[in-house]
């Protein structure tokens, strides 16, 4: 049986193309969602405040199964996001709290790796750059905690949770 009802999809769209895709859904009738972020670019003669997509080439489709096809004909979109097998759908719930959290302004990063207390990482940046350490927790985006491998003690470092990765995956 195929499901009629409305539900919130991701999509892949081409590189940088999610603004694009955007348009061409609306000029569809097709409700879209982009979370967007406010960034600081630095151009050589000036500086400007743009709105950049949070999650790098995504953005969610409210749609029914009868328009899967009239989303994937659009200009700018790759591909469905699946998971199991099956077009991944996103609860409600979800997008409306990533609308809240966008709508404090607080800077936020989006991270395609989940690092839990316990796990290797490798420090790729800063100043520890290529230290192996084990993750203990994660204060704040710039302040993490690690275990420097067979020492037993546990050293704050200021660094960004940006400047780790899973090591030995």
């Amino acid at each position: 049986m195929i499901d009629h009802s409305y539900k919130w999809y991701p999509v892949y769209t081409r590189s940088r193309a999610e603004k694009k895709a955007h348009e061409e859904l609306n000029r569809k009738n097709i409700t879209t969602y982009i979370p967007l972020k406010k960034v600081l670019k630095q151009w050589s003669d000036r500086k400007k405040i743009v709105e950049e997509a949070l999650i790098k080439s995504y953005l969610f489709v409210y749609i029914s199964s009868r328009e899967y096809a009239e989303v994937l004909m659009t200009n700018g979109i790759s591909r469905f996001i699946y998971f199991s097998g099956q077009i991944a759908s996103i609860p409600e719930k979800q997008i409306h709290d990533l609308r809240l959290l966008l709508a404090t302004e607080a800077d936020l990063e989006v991270f395609d790796f989940d690092i839990k207390p316990g796990e290797k990482v490798l420090i790729k940046a800063g100043p520890f750059k290529g230290i192996i350490a084990e993750l203990v927790s994660v204060q704040n985006k710039t302040r993490i905690i690690l275990r420097l491998q067979n020492m037993g003690f546990a050293i704050n470092i200021n660094t960004s949770i940006a400047f780790v990765e899973p090591f030995g995956v």
